[in-house]
């Protein structure tokens, strides 16, 4: 598979071009992200889904300013697919025909439910979920798809979009609860084995919402992936929406370019958020794109990545681990550790598998400047761990990366994510586990290390000698109240002092 591989998405209201960086065999980041709204669906809703010339010249524009970027990035493999306004409309052969002529782009124009199942592909993949359905409202449908024990089990297409409610019932005077009405007969023709508690709200009419609650709540941590609500909690809110002018929408948290469809799509997406019967909703920062690339990057792996291969933690350690440091002993170390200590501080196996992958990415910020080590792998973590985890997981993982031997943990850091994170208690042993483990595993990677707890005395024995180590635990910040003894090869050789 080539290095770089982007991924081309035309919609009814815009079009976007994406390019992955692969840095491996499973991991990859994005390097380009460009988006243009070309609303090539603009007044084809109402003459029988024709395209008209304006929006096909805004189409064409875009697609030859993707063209270039992709010449520019040196892109060997290119996906371009084309969703609910093309596959609607009658005349687009001769707009396919031109674009592969001319700018050398294949599009392939894919029905709903492939759309939908590109959606899902990419929420059991990139997302912490077992179990849902996904929805994902574009302008001329939504697509939705159920997930059962992280699978695909069935997906449906709605010819309900944000820009063609707009034009059938918003441009033309009609109320709210016309549009309402007609939503709700669309939505009978669902069927009913789509009924779960959870939502996945993928695509921008559901991250533009996702903003809007985020900036309302004050949500400490600004990042839409993986964050969740209550639809019981933000139902006020999402109905205030529908029926916003739209000089009220910034007050309402609404970027200005979500304007022309935000209340069309609120309107839609609460109306199938109740035929549902969902109670929360987990939002995607990732959906079709990420789904077209995924599709080819595992067509292999029968589209899921193997067990222990998170792809966050993959292309993290591609990029910014290049030490090449043995890490085997390391996850030793902290593992029994962990077991020594758990029951002093209510340790589950969910605190241990963190500690571990804070253990994994402890050389992240070694490659920008060791004097800052543990900002840069703080910063790192919270930006670049994104998939399959939960915001909680990434603060708690980016937070022990933090850690220093004379601070367990940063404070600032603690009290602005307090309500995301483990109780104090947890984080400080959880730190100190993680800091005690790095001294230990620095000064020797081979030592054969065991830990007894004896209530105020942690013990440690080692087969090999740890000499810095004695000065770096005399500074060790602990979390309670005990004493730490290291008896290694050094006393046997020159006695204890």
């Amino acid at each position: 598979m080539p290095k770089r591989i982007a991924v081309i998405d035309i919609g009814s209201n815009s079009a976007r071009l994406v390019i992955y960086q692969r840095t491996s065999r499973y991991g990859f980041h994005l390097i380009v992200q460009q988006k243009s709204r070309v609303r090539i669906g603009e007044g084809a809703y109402e003459r029988g889904g024709h395209l008209q010339p304006v929006g096909l010249r805004r189409a064409y524009g875009a697609l030859q300013s993707f063209a270039h970027t992709l010449r520019e990035y040196k892109v060997r493999k290119t996906h371009c697919v084309a969703t609910s306004a093309l596959r609607d409309a009658p005349n687009r052969s001769e707009f396919i025909t031109k674009v592969r002529r001319e700018l050398g782009i294949n599009i392939r124009v894919i029905d709903g439910t492939k759309e939908a199942f590109y959606g899902a592909v990419a929420a059991v993949n990139l997302l912490p979920v077992e179990e849902g359905i996904t929805v994902d409202i574009g302008g001329g449908s939504a697509d939705l798809a159920r997930i059962r024990n992280g699978r695909i089990e069935e997906t449906f297409s709605l010819r309900l979009g944000t820009v063609r409610i707009k034009e059938l019932f918003t441009d033309r005077g009609r109320s709210v609860g016309e549009a309402q009405r007609y939503i709700r007969e669309i939505l009978e023709t669902l069927p009913e084995s789509f009924r779960d508690v959870r939502a996945i709200g993928i695509g921008g009419t559901a991250r533009a919402l996702s903003r809007g609650i985020i900036l309302r709540r004050r949500y400490p941590f600004e990042k839409i992936h993986a964050f969740e609500y209550s639809v019981k909690k933000e139902r006020a809110y999402l109905e205030a929406l529908t029926s916003a002018k739209k000089e009220e929408l910034s007050a309402l948290f609404i970027k200005k370019n979500r304007h022309d469809t935000i209340r069309e799509g609120a309107l839609i997406f609460l109306e199938i958020l109740r035929k549902l019967g969902s109670k929360k909703v987990l939002s995607s920062g990732v959906g079709v794109r990420e789904g077209v690339f995924l599709s080819d990057l595992l067509r292999n792996d029968r589209l899921h990545f193997p067990p222990g291969i998170n792809p966050s933690l993959r292309s993290i350690k591609d990029r910014f681990d290049l030490l090449g440091l043995p890490e085997g002993n390391k996850q030793r170390i902290g593992r029994r550790l962990f077991d020594t200590l758990a029951v002093e501080f209510g340790g589950a196996p969910k605190h241990r598998k963190l500690l571990e992958y804070a253990l994994s990415l402890s050389n992240i910020g070694k490659m920008l400047t060791i004097y800052k080590e543990h900002q840069h792998a703080f910063y790192i973590a919270s930006q670049e761990l994104n998939y399959g985890f939960t915001h909680r997981q990434m603060l708690t993982i980016a937070l022990l990366l933090r850690s220093k031997g004379d601070t367990l943990y940063y404070r600032p850091l603690y009290r602005r994510y307090r309500k995301l994170l483990p109780s104090k208690k947890k984080i400080k042993w959880l730190s100190f586990i993680y800091t005690l483990t790095l001294i230990l595993h620095e000064n020797s990677s081979e030592a054969s290390i065991a830990f007894d707890w004896e209530g105020e005395k942690l013990r440690i024995d080692s087969d090999r000698p740890l000499y810095l180590a004695h000065e770096e635990i005399a500074t060790l910040e602990k979390p309670a109240n005990f004493t730490i003894e290291l008896h290694d090869h050094c006393q046997s050789i020159y006695g204890s002092d």
